[in-house]
């Protein structure tokens, strides 16, 4: 079988380039401060992450993966972490290892780079600026840029259309089942990363095509794919 030529690469955010698991569980942890509740673990924090805000504020409002607070508590938690996460957004967040050395081998080697995530416009965008790593997208889609986020493909196949390509010439990057999910749907490769946020079981059981230890392993994987 010959592989497709991969032209561009869609990256998740949180888990994926960036460590954002301090700040999220102290967001979440001074919601639950303002609400009288007390603190989570934040190892209990990061099995709630990676389905977008709203699942991880009702999450860690219950502290239950499926749970469901009353819409009252509800918005009140979601209004309470905003607010809470606009203060702590920068302060322990910080790129993986990898992550800036393997953006620069795909880019030096013509792949172009979108950015594919479930969190809110809001913040992604000026954590892509605070850690220098916004110059390597062409195209950021957050979790409120389109009318569906991952799992669903829409995100994926919103960017090969702006990219021009067909989904076997993209190849999306991420750390979670939603990632590949998406990727799968919408008939792209996809490569998962033993890091990050996933919810439970070894990195393998997500199904994707390819597993890497980082994104430089990626770009290797990538180049040698034919993709130059």
């Amino acid at each position: 079988m010959t592989l497709p030529r991969i032209q561009v690469v869609a990256l998740d955010l949180d888990g994926t380039l960036l460590d954002t698991l301090t700040d999220l569980a102290g967001a979440a942890n001074a919601m639950r401060q303002q609400l009288g509740l007390p603190p989570l673990p934040l190892e209990r924090v990061k099995t709630y992450v990676g389905d977008g805000m709203a699942s991880l504020v009702k999450r860690t409002l219950t502290d239950q993966r499926d749970g469901e607070p009353t819409p009252g508590l509800f918005e009140q938690g979601l209004e309470g972490f905003k607010r809470c996460y606009d203060q702590l957004l920068h302060d322990a967040t910080r790129a993986y290892p990898d992550v800036e050395a393997g953006l620069q081998q795909m880019q030096a080697a013509g792949l172009r780079l979108a950015c594919i995530t479930n969190k809110p416009k809001r913040f992604t965008e000026p954590l892509l600026a605070s850690t220098g790593l916004a110059p390597f997208f062409e195209l950021i889609l957050s979790g409120d840029s389109l009318a569906e986020k991952k799992p669903h493909p829409m995100p994926l196949l919103h960017a090969c259309e702006f990219f021009k390509v067909q989904p076997a010439h993209m190849a999306m990057i991420g750390d979670s089942i939603n990632d590949i999910l998406a990727a799968k749907q919408a008939g792209c490769l996809s490569i998962a990363v033993p890091y990050g946020y996933r919810h439970a079981g070894p990195v393998e059981a997500l199904g994707a095509d390819h597993v890497v230890a980082g994104l430089v392993e990626a770009a290797d994987l990538l180049l040698n794919m034919g993709s130059h």
